[in-house]
C-alpha cells in the first residue's frame, strides 16, 4: 500500500499517536474526491476480512468509515485518513483516524445528536458512525480542523 498524503497542512491531534502501543501497520491515505472513498472502502474491508471480522462487523465498520471520509471531503474540504492494523496481544482490530484542517464544529455534543445537520441529510453522520463501532473519540477545534478516530475490535 502506498501513502499519499494531501498537501494541506492538516490539524494537529494527540489523536495520531493515540493506539501506538496497539499498531502493527500504517497507511495513510488522501482524503480529495469520492474516488478516494472508494478506495478507503476497499481497503477497510481487505483489514477487516484479514482479523476475520464478522459480516455484520465488517459491514458497520465500511459504513463508519465510508460516512467518516465524506464528512471530511464534504465539511473538512478534504484531509486524510489513518489505516491502522491494532492488536493489544489478546484482540486485533481497525483502527481510522480522519485528520482535515477545515473550519472544525462549534459543537460536537449538537453534530452527534441524531437528527443534527448544517448540509441537508438525514443527520446521522456522526453519531449513526460512533453507534457501528467499538472506540469514537473526536477532536474538533473551530478554525483548526477535526479529527475523528473510529476502532472496531475483532471480539
Amino acid at each position: 500500500m502506498n501513502d499519499a498524503h494531501t498537501n494541506a497542512v492538516l490539524f494537529e491531534t494527540a489523536l495520531l499517536d493515540s493506539h501506538r502501543q496497539h499498531r502493527t501497520a500504517r497507511v495513510t491515505l488522501r482524503l480529495q474526491s469520492d474516488e478516494d472513498v472508494v478506495g478507503l472502502r476497499k481497503q477497510v474491508r481487505e483489514r477487516a476480512v484479514a482479523i476475520a471480522l464478522s459480516l455484520v462487523d465488517q459491514t458497520k465498520l465500511v459504513t463508519a468509515a465510508s460516512e467518516l471520509a465524506r464528512n471530511t471531503i464534504k465539511y473538512g474540504g478534504g484531509g486524510e485518513v489513518h489505516l491502522d492494523s491494532l492488536s493489544d496481544g489478546i484482540r486485533n482490530g481497525v483502527g481510522l483516524l480522519f485528520i482535515d484542517a477545515g473550519p472544525g464544529i462549534p459543537d460536537v455534543d449538537s453534530a452527534l445528536r441524531d437528527g443534527f445537520t448544517t448540509g441537508g441529510g438525514l443527520g446521522l453522520g456522526l453519531g449513526g458512525s460512533k453507534r457501528l463501532v467499538d472506540e469514537f473519540t473526536i477532536d474538533s477545534r473551530p478554525g483548526e480542523g477535526t479529527a475523528v478516530q473510529v476502532v472496531k475490535w475483532k471480539r
